[in-house]
């Protein structure tokens, strides 16, 4: 289901949008809670198949991982912005919300290779003992173009 939708798109023109987005695009700003203060975080992300579930990966020892074992509720962003005035108009962002959590290394083991498939570069850091698979199930995304366009996909709808 599409809501704030003006009837010129679909749910999988929604998702073909998403999909092109997440395939030009890279890294994600995460948004976590620290006690009530939003905290974001720069972060390389891959998203699995069905959108449903995107993928960070994060060192146990850091501020945002301490924020998402006390308060699982994130959100990400993601754009596809080039820092010009024209950006208002042609540039295309999308909030994910969702639920985060760890995942042993057995169960997410997809989740891993899907990541290093898209960043074969953190390899190193993903073998790390001390690092972190990150598993935000979505609830809804929020599709921001053309300035003040606004579309919310609930994957599974």
């Amino acid at each position: 289901m599409v809501s704030g939708m003006d009837g010129t798109k679909t749910v999988f023109e929604v998702r073909a949008a998403l999909r092109a987005l997440y395939r030009s695009q890279r890294f994600a700003v995460l948004s976590t809670d620290d006690h009530g203060q939003p905290f974001t975080s720069l972060m390389a992300f891959a998203a699995s198949e069905d959108l449903g579930k995107l993928v960070v990966l994060t060192e146990r020892t850091t501020r945002k991982f301490a924020n998402l074992k006390t308060n699982s509720r994130v959100a990400l962003l993601i754009d596809d912005r080039e820092n010009k005035g024209s950006d208002t108009q042609d540039s295309v962002a999308v909030t994910a919300i969702g639920e985060a959590a760890e995942v042993d290394p057995i169960t997410g083991a997809p989740l891993l290779e899907l990541y290093l498939a898209r960043h074969p570069y953190l390899a190193e850091f993903a073998a790390s003992p001390s690092c972190a698979i990150v598993q935000v199930n979505v609830s809804s995304y929020l599709l921001v173009s053309r300035f003040q366009k606004v579309l919310e996909w609930r994957p599974g709808s």
